[in-house]
């Protein structure tokens, strides 16, 4: 099997690490069943895992940032022990005109914006960070909030905007929404720089907007996930912004109030405005949630349960928060993470929070889909390695929690590999919440190839019981979601 290479690297890979090896681009759309496989696939799984992430299609001006690229879909379909493999770019009106011009119009993330722009209006949405499946098609998002796209989950052929209501047009939809499996429903925030700062709204099972409502802000902020149960969502308001002085200036310069406490928005999913309960707790800062349910206490009270992934709040010698550390963090892709616990009592309206590990470093969790909003037993993170350069983090293993045994389990296989996002698959039929595999698409630093990995959810240790080798790339990326065969057999 040949495998892609670059016989003449242009000059602005050569000269940027976020371009080169695992991170590289690739330029080719490819479809193929002709895929080498060491092990055997199991046949008692079926579905397709997609993965997004940024693709540089055109040659960056200035300074490039990880999260500049194009995004570009990538989907490995598993049925009855057979695979194959497709990517596609998502086609958004800003590639569109890149491509139109030739050359990539718009500034990066690390470029002054021009004059009198607000910086999410100069970015282009390269919709590049998450994926989902909702109404019988893949929704691609990007992490400044923006139009989503939808997307043939059978050709990954870009469909257009996810603008089914008038009231959509305009909003910047959060990559990170949530869909509850067991209802049809898509929940979602948009945020920006404008007031009210944030929206929060709910589309049901056949893609039609139920509820919408502002969510008062004192400012703008910088939230990047959500959390569900059956009956709420809940929202995120972190101490950390964007300097005012800065966005007028057409840049982005990050600040964490630790005078501040994190709020937390709980909204019934079909509820109104004058509903929401505003929850506080200790200054911090998360990208993801890894679950939420309700749970009734010793009390017999009804409590959310949110579990997440927050940065480490590094301290100083005095034990004050070493505000300057945990912006250089943030601020640089640093990878110092801990899994952590809130409780929202809601007829109290008191939080109880505290670590659940911190001892190992993981991120990116993720669960058994069918259970999002439920009580889980298991997650699964990315094990976090320590980084070699600034803006370069290494992905590199996994990691499963048992929560109710209070312990992990993690598999590394040593220097050289770079993982994904590893969505949960469930067996066909399946006896219990962990019957099933993780699946993840791998970077082999060593053989200078991208594979795909399938491993047993409950001997995770063991490692990959198949690995498929793919004919070109699969560049670095971020977020993935597992979609059951059943599921796509709907549309």
């Amino acid at each position: 099997m040949g495998l892609e290479t670059i016989v003449e690297p242009q000059p602005y890979l050569i000269e940027n690490p976020n371009l080169q090896d695992g991170y590289a681009p690739v330029h080719n759309e490819l479809s193929t069943t002709d895929l080498e496989i060491i092990g055997e696939i199991p046949k008692d799984f079926n579905g397709m895992y997609v993965r997004n992430g940024p693709v540089v299609q055109h040659p960056p001006k200035g300074k490039y940032h990880w999260f500049d690229g194009d995004g570009m879909l990538h989907a490995v379909h598993f049925q009855k022990g057979k695979v194959s493999y497709r990517n596609r770019w998502v086609k958004t009106e800003g590639l569109a005109a890149d491509n139109a011009a030739g050359t990539s119009l718009s500034p990066g993330l690390k470029e002054r914006m021009p004059a009198n722009v607000l910086p999410d209006d100069a970015l282009k949405n390269t919709s590049n960070t998450d994926v989902k499946f909702h109404n019988g098609k893949l929704l691609s998002m990007w992490y400044r909030g923006g139009a989503v796209y939808q997307v043939d989950p059978h050709t990954l052929d870009t469909l257009g905007k996810l603008e089914s209501d008038p009231r959509l047009k305009g909003l910047q939809i959060s990559a990170h929404s949530r869909v509850d499996e067991r209802t049809g429903e898509y929940m979602f925030f948009a945020y920006g720089n404008r007031h009210p700062y944030m929206h929060y709204g709910v589309l049901d099972a056949k893609g039609q907007l139920k509820t919408l409502m502002p969510v008062e802000l004192p400012g703008p902020r910088l939230p990047h996930d959500m959390a569900i149960t059956p009956n709420y969502s809940i929202l995120h308001d972190w101490p950390l912004v964007n300097n005012p002085d800065a966005l007028k200036a057409g840049r982005y310069s990050l600040e964490f109030h630790p005078e501040w406490k994190s709020r937390f928005a709980v909204v019934p999913r079909h509820g109104t405005l004058h509903q929401i309960k505003w929850f506080e707790a200790d200054p911090r800062y998360m990208l993801h949630v890894a679950n939420a349910w309700e749970e009734v206490n010793d009390k017999g009270q009804t409590e959310l349960v949110m579990l997440g992934t927050p940065y480490t709040m590094p301290k100083k010698f005095d034990g004050s928060l070493d505000v300057q550390r945990l912006l250089f963090t943030i601020s640089t892709q640093g990878t110092e993470y801990e899994f952590y616990q809130w409780r929202f009592n809601l007829e109290t309206g008191e939080t109880r929070e505290g670590v659940v590990d911190d001892v190992l470093n993981t991120e990116f969790p993720m669960i058994n889909a069918w259970y999002q909003g439920y009580k889980t037993r298991y997650t699964y993170h990315v094990l976090m390695g320590r980084m070699r350069t600034l803006e370069q983090p290494h992905f590199a293993g996994l990691a499963k929690y048992d929560l109710e045994k209070g312990s992990a389990v993690t598999y590394h296989p040593g220097e050289g590999y770079w993982f994904s996002e590893a969505p949960f698959a469930p067996r066909d039929k399946p006896q219990s919440e962990d019957d099933g595999y993780l699946v993840c698409f791998v970077w082999n630093g060593l053989e200078k190839r991208s594979e795909v990995w399938v491993i047993d959810a409950q001997k995770l240790a063991e490692g990959p019981v198949a690995r498929i080798l793919l004919p070109q790339r699969v560049p670095n990326g971020f977020h993935s979601t597992w979609v059951r065969q059943e599921f796509l057999e709907k549309h």
